[in-house]
């Protein structure tokens, strides 16, 4: 890791020994394997990996939400807390409030049937008891207003289907930001998303960090998505990290065949962020994605 990750003797989340397991006909089969990492506070931490590397499970076991079967053992440490050790309730009191997790597929993660809106609304007051339905409208609209979504007064009554793909995947994070979380875990935030997208949201996952402070953990599977946000990396293969250190000094001297093989995969990396970064400053276009 970074001087400054090694250096911070409280990181505000530490992951040793992280073992995950499901049961199988031959017995418990591991898919993520004594993986150990920490994120500072304020940092950001990039967990790469092709599908199947055991990635977005170590996010869920951070989270506690494993699904049905999952086993994970080791230590999750957050803010001097070990999460595997609290109860559900105090573990549901964490999640969301102080850590929040923006998923793949916003589409998955919107009810179709309900305003945006009142899908932070609730969210937002499921974890603030006694706040009013008219206190909590307010916190929707400038949520959706800090994530640069246009008219917030108006759009905070339309449906997901209303929204495009950025757009919905602005409102995931709109919900994040409602918490005012510690530590924000973003899966593979910009997949289907095309390039122009991809780097809006980038810059906006950047820009919540300068200025809340926030900590982030990026999953993703393309290298040119954490070049642009992250302070580290790690490289997970077949749920075993492969590779560990600095972004910059893992893309500039990778350790591990692995590693310089998903270097290789894109051959025009450089390239690619160059987009990235020119399209991200384009104008906003009306009725678009921005």
């Amino acid at each position: 890791m970074s001087e400054h990750t090694t250096a911070a003797a409280d990181p505000l989340l530490a992951v040793e020994g992280l073992t995950v397991s499901f049961p199988t006909a031959a017995g418990p089969a591991d898919v993520v394997d004594n993986l150990s990492f920490s994120v500072p506070r304020g940092g950001a931490l990039g967990i790469v990996g092709e599908s199947g590397s055991g990635k977005s499970m170590t996010s869920l076991a951070v989270m506690g939400l494993l699904p049905k079967g999952g086993a994970a053992t080791g230590s999750i440490r957050f803010d001097g807390t070990e999460l595997t050790a609290l109860p559900e309730k105090r573990l549901r009191e964490v999640r969301g409030d102080r850590i929040a997790m923006i998923f793949q597929d916003p589409l998955s993660s919107l009810n179709p049937y309900y305003r945006v809106g009142t899908q932070i609304m609730e969210a937002y007051r499921s974890h603030r008891r006694g706040v009013t339905r008219s206190e909590a409208r307010r916190v929707a609209i400038e949520a959706l207003d800090r994530v640069h979504i246009r008219d917030a007064a108006t759009r905070v009554d339309h449906y997901p289907h209303q929204f495009s793909g950025g757009m919905r995947q602005r409102i995931m994070i709109a919900m994040a930001l409602t918490m005012e979380p510690d530590l924000i875990i973003a899966d593979e935030p910009t997949t289907a998303l095309d390039v122009t997208v991809q780097a809006q949201i980038l810059d906006l996952l950047a820009e919540i960090r300068r200025d809340t402070g926030a900590s982030l953990i990026l999953i993703t599977h393309d290298l040119a998505v954490v070049s642009e946000v992250t302070d580290d990396i790690v490289v997970m293969r077949n749920g075993v990290c492969v590779e560990s250190g600095t972004t910059e000094g893992v893309f500039s001297d990778p350790a591990a065949d692995y590693t310089r093989r998903l270097l290789d995969a894109v051959p025009r990396i450089d390239d690619e962020i160059g987009v990235l970064r020119t399209t991200s400053a384009m104008p906003t276009i009306p009725g678009g994605t921005r």
